[in-house]
């Protein structure tokens, strides 16, 4: 089995909304803003390489929103979902399996592109792989709340059951994957699915929204966008445990430094142990 990075790109977001009631003077620094509160993000996504079957975890923002839409999150770098697959050595048609964590815009707009110049017509960017969600995550997307209405597109989830490619992993079930165990979050938005990949001696997470970055770590240090707070803190805090205990490598999706950290117990609680690249524990 081999992991391989896909960089999609770099975004911002308020930095106040990305940290909630924690004051800027602590979160800018680990999390510098800009001159208008913006703080970079990466969208940091995973591809497993396995026998048959290449996973694609996660897929980025995509392009086929409109400049205004654009406007508001500032995208930039040189990295993109083709070019960082084609880096691999693939293409969107070599992927089998594309596993979303949820379906916010982030995380699943690159899987659904517009198939003709005139914007009428929406088609799958991966041809020939199943997308997988859950049930229970599927009817919060597709009937919002109006909290993140904003962030659960129709163009970017409903082709994936129009076009026949939507499974649902069972959640009362073992994970489908024999790469990967799935741990369900419900703080950041109900039934987050967290990738536990099983890599030789290694357990490695992608944290997707869980844990977003190593400034994150703190358990107070959480998303204005999430739905439950309360509940992240506790679900946060357990992960992390979980993770000091057995010196699990914590991907992050969204740290734009940072690819990987792992976490340690301390008299003060759970804190930042190391930092690296995910290629140096490969």
């Amino acid at each position: 089995m081999k992991l391989h990075i896909i960089e999609t790109g770099f975004f911002k977001l308020d930095g106040g909304a990305m940290f909630g009631v924690v004051p800027k003077v602590l979160w800018q620094k680990t999390n510098p803003a800009d001159e208008n509160n913006l703080c970079t993000w990466s969208m940091r996504c995973m591809l497993i390489e396995d026998g048959d079957q290449l996973i694609l975890i996660d897929n980025g923002i995509g392009d086929k929103q409109d400049a205004k839409f654009f406007s508001h999150f500032y995208l930039h770098g040189d990295a993109s979902l083709h070019g960082s697959l084609k880096k691999a050595g693939f293409s969107p048609d070599d992927v089998t399996d594309m596993f979303l964590t949820h379906l916010h815009f982030d995380h699943c707009g690159g899987g659904v592109n517009w198939k003709d110049a005139a914007q009428t017509k929406l088609e799958m960017q991966f041809k020939n792989a199943k997308y997988w969600s859950n049930k229970d995550h599927w009817e919060w997307a597709t009937k919002p709340n109006p909290r993140e209405k904003a962030s659960f597109l129709k163009e970017n989830i409903l082709p994936m059951q129009e076009s026949g490619h939507l499974h649902f992993v069972d959640q009362g079930k073992p994970s489908p994957f024999k790469q990967f165990d799935i741990l369900y979050a419900d703080g950041h938005t109900d039934k987050q699915m967290i990738p536990k990949i099983n890599y030789k001696d290694k357990t490695i997470v992608f944290a997707a929204d869980l844990l977003p970055s190593v400034g994150h770590i703190p358990l107070p240090y959480v998303m204005g966008y999430d739905t439950r707070p309360l509940l992240t803190m506790d679900e946060k805090q357990k992960f992390l445990k979980e993770a000091a205990d057995n010196n699990y490598i914590i991907f992050m999706e969204h740290d734009a430094t940072n690819e990987c950290c792992t976490v340690k117990n301390t008299e003060k609680g759970v804190r930042l142990d190391q930092i690296f690249k995910l290629e140096e524990v490969l």
